[in-house]
């Protein structure tokens, strides 16, 4: 599993470049029904203000849809200096390599990938969830909780399983979801080897308790109780770590 290619951290230009190279390569065909293993996967970096140093952190969840549970957690850890700039648009150059880092962990190689980011959702189609698909050639979409491009298609209803199309000019790039009454929406996209309304199906299926689906929830408190650990610490390092209380 090697790493993508990456741009220098000033040259914008290039990485735009790259971005735009690699959208060209996502298929947005393909369901993942009777798929059993996904790898859920969500990032904890310190705040914008403190760029520059502490941990920034990847978790990722390995799902097993048969049973309904998850089987492991792998940490990826890095010194926040090492990472690309935070830069709106270009996160998928900051938040691969952590997240690459992780998958090569888990015992059981994924079968498609959940990522909190967009899919397509993105101003040059390559959210992190589609730029992870495209690398490692496998279904991948994203659930992201803002919006980062296009417009919803009307008025979401407040219910629970509400959800409508999230439009670019005339173009279908996504869904905005609600999971639960009363809740803010999430965005969802598909990234790569996964169609429009196989990826709403797929995401609607795996429920959960809060706002999340439940495998993102799980790698979401991971990745911030890590970096919590990580800046108490002072250490960093890449490694597995066994699910906790959540």
């Amino acid at each position: 599993m090697g790493m993508p290619s990456f741009p220098k951290p000033n040259n914008l230009p290039e990485a735009a470049r790259l971005q735009r190279a690699l959208a060209a390569k996502v298929v947005l065909q393909g369901s993942l029904e009777g798929l059993r293993y996904i790898a859920a996967l969500d990032a904890s970096h310190p705040t914008r203000f403190a760029q520059g140093s502490g941990v920034s952190v990847a978790a990722v969840v390995l799902w097993d849809c048969a049973l309904g549970q998850p089987l492991q957690v792998a940490i990826a850890q890095i010194d926040e200096s090492a990472l690309f700039p935070y830069v709106p648009g270009f996160l998928s150059f900051r938040e691969a390599p952590l997240y690459l880092a992780a998958l090569a962990q888990l015992a059981q190689p994924p079968q498609a990938l959940l990522v909190d980011g967009q899919g397509i959702a993105h101003p040059r189609g390559l959210g992190i969830a589609a730029h992870l698909g495209v690398h490692l050639d496998i279904p991948a979409i994203g659930v992201a909780k803002t919006l980062l491009l296009g417009r919803p298609e009307g008025d979401l209803p407040k219910e629970a399983g509400s959800v409508i199309r999230l439009m670019n000019e005339n173009v279908q790039i996504g869904w905005v979801y609600r999971s639960r009454t009363g809740v803010r929406p999430l965005f969802i996209s598909p990234g790569h080897r996964v169609g429009m309304e196989e990826s709403l199906a797929f995401v609607r299926s795996l429920g959960g308790k809060t706002r999340l689906p439940e495998p993102l929830r799980l790698a979401h408190l991971a990745a911030g109780e890590a970096r919590r650990k990580g800046q108490q610490s002072g250490q960093m390092c890449c490694g597995p770590i066994l699910p906790g209380p959540v």
